[in-house]
């Protein structure tokens, strides 16, 4: 009966240039353009075509950008059951907690945004008007 090599055993340069492609995909496009200027560094014929290759695939323009698995370690692991329930709802409230807390913060970044933008406008707005409201302290000698 005849097998289909697996993805491990098999050999060849198409199969060496998926696993290089995937390998890359899998560390986004800083990887990409690190191996495309490597290849114009090694021989400017390698690096033109990593850079035809990533024109081409759409890969150096595209905003769908695999996230790092470095960035991102335990990701699976927080929708995952431990198994212990006490331990489970634990989890979950902490986490819901910490959502809050994220949520609540990014609200006061934007109203603190907010009012360094609104100071700013006002001021410019009394600048160009030629109003000073802040008169300079001046010394009575």
């Amino acid at each position: 009966m005849y097998s289909t090599p697996t993805y491990a055993s098999a050999t060849g340069p198409m199969v060496w240039l998926r696993r290089a492609e995937a390998w890359l995909d899998a560390r986004g496009r800083g990887a990409w353009i690190a191996a495309m200027i490597a290849g114009f560094v090694v021989a400017w014929p390698a690096g033109l075509a990593f850079l035809a290759y990533m024109i081409w695939s759409k890969r150096m323009f595209s905003r769908n950008i695999p996230v790092r698995a470095i960035a991102r370690p335990f990701a699976g692991a927080m929708s995952q059951s431990s198994g212990n329930r006490a331990f489970d709802a634990y989890k979950a409230e902490t986490l819901r907690r910490l959502q809050e807390e994220q949520d609540s913060f990014s609200d006061f970044l934007g109203r603190l945004r907010d009012a360094k933008d609104k100071a700013e406008f006002d001021q410019f707005m009394a600048d160009r008007k030629g109003d000073t409201t802040v008169q300079e302290p001046h010394d009575d000698k």
